[in-house]
């Protein structure tokens, strides 16, 4: 769907890379062998975002590092239509919102990191969740975004030490 408003490739795997995640950071060499494509054809389309200032680079040694401007206006706006796209506002509508013991919710796995994927990784936290009813939430909100969610549920302390091991995205809590 998004790929017939952003028609480049390339560009289209920049923003999900760094608009998913905020805190995601990469350099040229690591998006050239993440995304199998040229070097010239993403240091183009990095060039052209942080020329739009969508992107913000800063050097590491020899290394030109990027990640997305949280701070550009457009920001929330890229981010919620990316999360459309890949489905996390119909997953978060139709499974966190409806798990009654359910405390915190994460994206990990290969979308947390900006990598595209048909696969939907949740961590979900809480105690004593119906674990059947989550199937039946998933099974259906599989079929609404077309996409494979697999999840993961652990307690407030399982969490802890996850997430000291793997990168995750926060996307909901219980207010």
């Amino acid at each position: 769907m998004i790929e017939s408003l952003i028609t480049n490739k390339t560009r289209l795997k920049l923003l999900l890379k760094f608009f998913l995640n905020k805190e995601t950071t990469s350099y040229l060499r690591n998006l050239e062998n993440e995304f199998g494509e040229s070097s010239n054809a993403i240091r183009i389309e990095l060039n052209r975002l942080e020329k739009a200032d969508l992107l913000v680079s800063n050097f590491n040694g020899n290394r030109k590092y990027f990640r997305a401007n949280d701070k550009h206006p457009l920001y929330s706006e890229i981010n919620s239509i990316l999360q459309k796209t890949v489905g996390l506002d119909t997953v978060i509508e139709n499974i966190l919102i409806n798990v009654g013991s359910l405390t915190e919710a994460y994206l990990i796995g290969d979308l947390a990191i900006g990598k595209e994927s048909d696969i939907i990784d949740l961590l979900l936290v809480g105690d004593n969740i119906d674990t059947r009813f989550v199937v039946a939430l998933v099974t259906k909100a599989e079929k609404l975004v077309n996409k494979k969610i697999r999840y993961l549920i652990l307690s407030e302390k399982e969490k802890a030490d996850y997430l000291q091991k793997q990168q995750a995205l926060h996307i909901w809590s219980r207010k």
